[in-house]
């Protein structure tokens, strides 16, 4: 059973989760954003496959579309901004020891959440 989270910038679906790792699908809205994040147990593969934007990775920028592979290490600081007119949409592949959203250590966040 997939559950889906809706959040201020768009939303994931959780596509798998077990012991060893965490699937979802993300999708982010047209001018949105998730915060600038890290976190302590997991590390995370992301695959793009629809639209563009830009990833900050450790306050370094570069542009992504449908294709690219990321991935992002612990306590590794990150963000996706969706610059195109579409939907940004990649799946990400949580690995480590703690996938729970409280590992989760916001350092920018547009909508206020800590």
């Amino acid at each position: 059973m997939n559950v889906t989270e809706n959040r201020p910038w768009g939303n994931y679906t959780i596509l798998l989760d077990d012991n060893d790792c965490k699937v979802k699908t993300i999708i982010i809205k047209s001018g949105e954003s998730p915060s600038y994040q890290y976190h302590f147990k997991r590390k995370e593969n992301w695959i793009i496959v629809h639209g563009c934007g830009k990833l900050i990775l450790n306050d370094t920028e570069r542009d992504i579309k449908a294709g690219d592979h990321i991935f992002v290490d612990k306590l590794e600081k990150h963000k996706i901004i969706n610059t195109g007119q579409e939907d940004l949409k990649f799946i990400e592949i949580q690995t480590g020891e703690y996938f729970g959203e409280d590992d989760i250590v916001r350092l920018e966040d547009k909508y206020g959440r800590k």
